[in-house]
């Protein structure tokens, strides 16, 4: 068609009756009904007004025109181009001489000028690639003979036509911020490029995170100096895969960029022309929004100079076969997003608002393109607070709603666009994980939620990770991004109906429970498990496999926020059991990792589920590992109130344990309280409570404590006794955690006591054991007691050494205690 439009405008006979204004308007009216895939309407008169006008550049414009128009629309293409073999075309016997080429024409018909009087030139860095034969009508066979072009003499004095390398890059946006440590990265691949191909870099991410700005901003700095020979721009629609642009679509849009004459029709012929015109070349390729590696593929230029960057939602891990290096583009940091905010509104704006700026900036959690819109709805309201704004957003509507511009919702157009191209497998677990209470994902937690088998979910977190909708941590675990989260939210509560959800979100509690209690089985196997129930039962081998008790505890740390996020969504569902169960199951993680805030809510929690599930044997144990919470967290009198209601409550029920357990807990906060005489009365009671019935474990946990009491009172020689009698009490029952502590204890009482360095092995013992398990509020214990007692034997550099490692662990467990050991005159003064 192309070939058809320049003939004709070439070879017109034209007058002058035509006023040169007019067709220009028409040539507008025509491009904005091209755009509108409408090229039959006013086609007809606006080619004959073109045909009859004297200024030839107008005619030019009017093919520039129509080649644009059709590289844009390549669907209007084949009906504008029988449209133009249809309308007249006067004859011109005009001869044009040229420095470039000139191409002999064949032109078919009756009224045809002889060949030796018709003639095209090519100018420019213009190349033909083949035989090329344009006419009018071809009614019969063409046959093509080898000839030999000659160029036309070049006038004396005249310069070779300038070469205009194409400049097609979008423009870097103003506001570009955050990325340098991004392009950073690319000038290194930049310095060390591979010997025998082009750099080819994969850039993805999420939809709105930045990638088509961070690619353009990096190709226009390396600028001429890296690409001399232009920088090339095609958007290949991948946001969906019906709307994909064809690999031989954007071959022609490249292959005419290049000045190509005619295009080949077929895949092969374009990718090897491709090939063959940037094979000497060095360019930079940007091709922006690639669906799959066989799209992008074909468009890798020939030879090892050009700079390819593929932006793509997706992965594609197909190109690392081609050498691609890949990135994955994260969202912007706090700083970045704040100074993004700051740039489009004003650094005064936000500095009058500062947390109602951040929290915009996290609500927007890091996305530039929602950033963005956040910024431009604050600036084009400029007396509205930006608290207003940060409102909307954390409103249960969510931020997809409130990030909009003009009525259009960019961000949540984009993951629509991305959760369409999903498979029905991917799309489902999707939605099955955005219906989850949870920040994070165990690839067995999804097996199990999404009822496939272990290698079945893997393949489909395949999809989801390739498509950059979720994103896998250091710990092997899959997470959404935040927007992201809510996209998935929103969609399942859309599309799955609210018992289907029900049961994701039941099948999700119920492992945690599962896994959880598996874990406390194995830190507290003397301790009694209160029963468990399950709407849906795992099965052993869908929870993990603890190899020790350090493993065991780095599950339950490493889940704590997903515990107590099922812990609150089963009370918010009326799983009063489950809220319970789930509480006393992270009972072996709070007693050794000591989060207070942390244990004292679910505690909270649990106590008050007890209760509305009508369990008294859970009331009673959730008041009690509740109090112990609140005792270590220096709430003394809270601790006292919870231990004197779980002791009415077990004594009314007649449980001599529970009350055994009841008496321990108040003796323990007398003790702490430093009412030693009061705390002994308590503990003698449930001393003698437990011996009658047979509660090893128990007396115990007595003796030691005892002995903690005896040691404060100054009697250390008892407190060896208490310490001995506890250690191998303790050993008949196998509590290796609380013969630990009995051993650690033993140590301090005895170096007290005997004033060598005989305690010091029991001390050194224990805390290999607690390193072990990973109990990290008994290493500090031990650190301190080994500390204070090389102090006392007269070796301050041991002793300091040992006491800041204290220290610096009680800072991550106990702040109370790290500051009462920092305040002790024993702790090193350097020490911190």
């Amino acid at each position: 068609m192309l070939a058809l439009v320049s003939r004709a405008l070439g070879v017109t006979a034209v007058g002058e009756d035509q006023d040169e204004e007019q067709v220009r308007a028409g040539l507008d009216t025509l491009v904005a009904q091209l755009d509108r895939a409408q090229p039959e309407v006013g086609l007809r008169e606006l080619w004959q007004g073109t045909l009859s006008t004297p200024d030839s550049g107008l005619r030019e414009a009017f093919a520039a025109a129509l080649k644009s128009t059709a590289a844009q629309h390549p669907d209007t293409e084949s009906r504008l181009a029988e449209l133009l073999r249809n309308q007249p075309t006067p004859q011109d016997d005009t001869h044009h001489d040229s420095a470039s080429s000139t191409l002999s024409t064949v032109g078919v018909g009756d009224s045809a000028p002889p060949p030796s009087q018709v003639h095209n030139t090519l100018t420019g860095d213009s190349q033909q690639y083949g035989p090329v034969v344009q006419a009018g009508r071809i009614t019969g066979p063409v046959h093509l003979h080898s000839v030999h072009v000659h160029a036309a003499p070049q006038a004396a004095g005249s310069a070779a036509p300038e070469v205009i390398a194409p400049r097609q890059l979008p423009p870097t946006t103003s506001h570009f911020t955050g990325r340098a440590e991004d392009m950073g990265l690319f000038d290194r691949l930049l310095a060390a490029p591979l010997p025998d191909a082009p750099l080819l870099l994969v850039l993805s991410g999420p939809a709105g995170v930045g990638k088509t700005s961070l690619a353009t901003a990096w190709l226009r700095a390396i600028g001429e100096q890296a690409c001399p020979d232009g920088q090339l721009y095609v958007d290949l629609r991948g946001d969906t895969l019906q709307g994909a642009l064809p690999p031989t679509v954007a071959l022609g849009l490249l292959l005419r960029s290049l000045g190509a004459a005619s295009v080949p029709a077929g895949e092969a012929e374009q990718i090897s022309l491709w090939r063959s015109m940037t094979a000497g070349r060095r360019l930079a390729l940007l091709l922006d929004n690639a669906l799959t590696a066989a799209q992008a593929r074909p468009l890798i230029p020939g030879g090892t100079g050009s700079v390819v960057v593929v932006t793509s939602r997706q992965r594609l891990t197909g190109l690392l076969v081609d050498g691609a290096r890949s990135h994955v583009l994260r969202p912007l940091a706090a700083e970045a997003g704040h100074a993004l905010l700051s740039r489009v509104i004003g650094g005064e704006r936000v500095a009058r608002e500062p947390e109602a700026a951040q929290r915009v900036v996290d609500l927007c959690a890091g996305l530039p393109l929602a950033v963005s819109l956040a910024s431009a709805r604050l600036a084009s309201r400029p007396r509205q607070p930006i608290r207003v704004l940060a409102e909307a957003l954390a409103h249960e509507s969510g931020p997809l709603t409130a990030l909009h511009a003009e009525g259009v919702h960019p961000v949540r157009n984009a993951l629509d666009a991305s959760y369409d191209a999903l498979g029905q497998d991917a799309a489902l677990l999707y939605r099955r994980l955005g219906a989850l209470p949870l920040l994070t994902y165990d690839s067995q937690l999804i097996a199990c939620t999404s009822e496939l088998t272990a290698h079945q979910s893997e393949e489909v977190l395949d999809e989801l990770m390739e498509a950059n909708l979720v994103e896998d941590d250091e710990l092997g675990r899959y997470r959404f991004h935040d927007l992201v989260r809510a996209h998935a939210r929103e969609t399942a509560e859309r599309l799955d109906p609210a018992e289907s959800r029900t049961g994701t979100v039941r099948r999700a509690v119920d492992w945690h429970l599962a896994a959880a209690s598996t874990a406390q089985r194995l830190l507290t196997p003397a301790q009694a498990v209160l029963p468990r129930t399950y709407a849906y039962p795992c099965e052993p081998e869908a929870l993990p496999r603890f190899d020790g008790e350090r493993q065991a505890l780095a599950w339950l740390e490493a889940h704590r926020l997903e515990l107590v996020a099922c812990v609150r969504e089963s009370v918010a569902r009326g799983w009063h059991a489950c809220a319970w169960q789930l509480v006393d199951a992270m009972w072996p993680y709070f007693l050794n990792v000591r989060h207070y805030d942390l244990w004292i809510e679910a505690h909270e929690i649990g106590r008050d589920a007890a209760r509305l599930d009508g369990s008294a044997p859970a009331f009673r144990q959730l008041l009690t590992s509740g109090a112990i919470g609140l005792s270590a967290a220096g709430k003394p009198d809270e601790a006292l109130a919870w231990h004197e209601e779980a002791l009415e409550a077990a004594r009314a029920a007649g449980d001599v344990r529970d009350a055994g357990q009841s008496l321990l807990g108040l003796g323990t906060c007398c003790y702490e309280a430093g009412r030693l005489e009061q705390a002994a009365e308590y503990l003698r009671e449930a001393r003698a409570l437990w011996e009658e019935c047979g509660y090893l474990r128990g007396v115990g946990l007595v003796l030691t404590l005892q002995g903690e009491v005896a040691l404060a009172d100054g009697d250390a020689d008892r407190a060896v006794t208490r310490f001995e009698e506890s250690r191998r009490t303790l050993a008949s029952v196998d509590d290796a955690h609380n013969v630990a502590r009995a051993r650690a204890f033993l140590g301090r009482a005895r170096v007290r006591a005997e004033r060598d360095g005989a305690g010091l092995a029991e001390l050194r013992g224990a805390l290999g054991v607690f390193e072990e398990s990973g109990a990290l509020h008994w290493q500090a214990r031990a650190l301190e007691m080994l500390g204070l007692s090389l102090t006392e034997l007269g070796e301050p550099d041991a002793a300091a050494e040992h006491l800041v490692r204290a220290a610096a662990l009680f800072d991550t467990t106990s702040p109370k205690d790290a500051a009462r050991l920092r305040a002790d005159p024993r702790f090193p003064p350097s020490g911190g």
